[in-house]
């Protein structure tokens, strides 16, 4: 398989309030460097990139009825690790031909950055969601 990953992408944290996590994050240094709706279902949640240097944290808030998953946890998660990659049509090529589990059909398309970003996900042995992400 010729898989070329670049570099940590960036952490994926769901969070209950934008607000008060990027006020946190913001208290350690980082900066907002992109912030922007998605939907999911119908419904409209947000996104915001925090960075510190060469490390990106994706802060994101579900729309309700998802949101109250989040909050029933009694411990903090991190939703997914992702990976920088030059090509995701290869990537996605190269995982789908090794049969790794893919959870997307295809590479999805979000309006994120200047002109966008595109990504996937696959399952890692214990059900952790690795995404390769091309920023475009």
């Amino acid at each position: 398989m010729n898989l070329v990953i670049n570099k940590l992408q960036h952490v994926g944290i769901p969070v209950t309030d934008l607000d008060i996590s990027e006020a946190f994050y913001r208290s350690l240094g980082f900066s907002l460097v992109m912030d922007e709706g998605f939907e999911f279902e119908g419904s409209q949640g947000r996104c915001r990139m925090m960075q510190l240097h060469d490390i990106l944290i994706e802060l994101y808030q579900m729309p309700e009825p998802q949101l109250s998953e989040i909050r029933t946890r009694s411990d903090g998660q991190i939703d997914h690790i992702a990976f920088d990659v030059s090509d995701i049509e290869q990537t996605y090529g190269a995982l789908k031909a090794a049969s790794f589990t893919i959870l997307q059909e295809a590479p999805v398309f979000l309006p994120f950055w200047k002109n966008g970003c595109r990504f996937f996900h696959i399952l890692g042995p214990d059900r952790e969601r690795i995404e390769f992400n091309q920023v475009l």
